[in-house]
């Protein structure tokens, strides 16, 4: 079972956790927790919570389970370099997220269900995993036996610009992206604190 993205859960969070405008707004109208003592609700909260809340954070915006979370952190570390960084590139990286990123569907939710349903080639060849580690060099499309499809027809004028990403390459024209490199610097930032994760995982 996958988490949704829901506005109740986008202000507990207070974050906008898929980006879309719907839920920018709903926090410029109510930015506070959900509740019947809505903005004068008070919680103290530990290092302990504030740690797991931004794992949850980071699960929620990724649409990863625990088990996986947890794995991408354990390979994190066997990496060079720093683990914060190094996780958050591993969950940008996925094949979804990718697709996402490329400006082919509005939120990961909708990137991973394109994944699923057998729309997306890697390097000519139908990966229907949503986990798979997209790497520099390769070459996201839509598959020619799907471009038909009632959810392609018009996607142009409908998405007529995408800013995706410098590690990646878009032309929406013809549905197909690029990852030219791996993410760093900026583009690794997220709304959520990747360093409080690594700590959380540390204790």
């Amino acid at each position: 079972m996958r988490f949704r993205v829901t506005a109740k859960r986008v202000r507990r969070e207070g974050v906008n956790l898929d980006g879309r405008e719907k839920m920018e707004r709903i926090l410029t109208k109510r930015p506070y927790g959900p509740g019947v003592h809505g903005p004068r609700s008070f919680r103290r909260t530990t290092d302990y919570g504030k740690q797991l809340r931004e794992k949850q954070r980071a699960r929620l915006v990724f649409g990863v389970m625990e088990k996986q979370f947890r794995n991408y952190f354990e390979k994190s570390t066997k990496m060079k370099g720093d683990t914060a960084e190094n996780l958050v590139r591993l969950l940008e990286q996925r094949l979804d997220n990718v697709v996402f990123r490329a400006g082919f569907a509005k939120t990961r939710a909708a990137a991973r269900q394109l994944v699923s349903h057998c729309h997306i080639d890697v390097n000519g060849k139908i990966v229907n995993i949503a986990s798979y580690q997209v790497r520099p060099g390769e070459i996201i499309s839509i598959r020619k036996g799907k471009k038909g499809k009632k959810i392609w027809k018009g996607f142009l004028e409908a998405n007529p610009t995408v800013e995706a990403p410098s590690w990646i390459t878009s032309d929406l024209k013809e549905l197909v992206a690029k990852v030219i490199s791996v993410p760093s610097g900026d583009e690794l930032k997220q709304v959520f604190e990747p360093q409080r994760i690594v700590e959380f995982y540390s204790r």
